[in-house]
């Protein structure tokens, strides 16, 4: 998936109030970029970090830069994005390149599958369970080629496995896609010291038939692709 304009190197200078970033383009312009990501970051937003800002020319958005990637200036980068996942995964379902579900014909987006949740993505195909797939963005690390999940609490993400061991339990494939926005990984755990409740959840999630896939990333300051499959692991405790 292709960036829609062309992104431009920057030094953080700080991230703030969330969804807020002060940044200094190389030829010395501060500039206020939107960061779309409400988790913690961690890691990802030390001051004098480089980064890749997207411009816009959007006269609707007030913030005319969008922050996209960190650089780890060692021929790795990280995906900050977090409504880029759901996007580069729909891409490739719809162009059937995962494994485990380039059966399915059918990909429906957003489709309310109880009182007040809606699944991420919905796959069905003729003689085919239809399968129910939430996308997670896997953005920290800190251990040498482990991705982490989450990066702070999210209570959001416990019922969200909650709901998916329920559809498990009736009979449907329930899958929670972790896409590694990381191309320093290898391996995926659950951040089990960050929130031990979102872990105990999973291991009940899979204890009821809840599939989990992790993905990794392609990523360059001109695109993000869907890359390979990644192992798995179990947290320590």
């Amino acid at each position: 998936m292709r960036f829609q304009t062309e992104l431009v190197p920057a030094r953080l200078i700080r991230r703030y109030k969330r969804f807020l970033a002060d940044c200094r383009l190389e030829d010395g312009r501060e500039v206020t970029a939107h960061c779309a990501n409400p988790g913690s970051m961690m890691g990802l937003a030390e001051p004098g970090m480089k980064i890749w800002l997207e411009p816009n020319d959007d006269p609707k958005k007030k913030l005319k830069y969008g922050w996209r990637l960190v650089d780890h200036e060692n021929g790795h980068f990280t995906g900050v994005d977090t409504s880029l996942p759901n996007r580069a995964v729909r891409a490739a379902l719809q162009a059937r390149q995962i494994d485990g579900l380039s059966a399915y014909t059918t990909v429906r987006p957003e489709v309310k599958y109880d009182s007040n949740s809606r699944i991420d993505f919905l796959l069905s195909g003729t003689g085919l369970p239809d399968a129910y797939v939430e996308v997670k963005s896997v953005t920290l690390s800190r251990q040498p080629g482990l991705a982490e999940f989450p990066d702070s609490v999210t209570k959001r993400g416990t019922k969200h496995l909650g709901a998916l061991a329920q559809v498990a339990q009736s009979g449907h494939r329930a899958v929670l896609l972790y896409l590694v926005q990381r191309t320093d990984c290898n391996r995926v755990t659950m951040a089990a010291d960050i929130d031990p409740a979102y872990t105990a959840a999973h291991d009940s999630a899979t204890r009821s038939g809840v599939e989990t896939l992790c993905i990794g990333t392609h990523i360059t300051p001109q695109e993000v692709t869907i890359g390979d499959p990644l192992v798995l692991v179990s947290p320590t405790r």
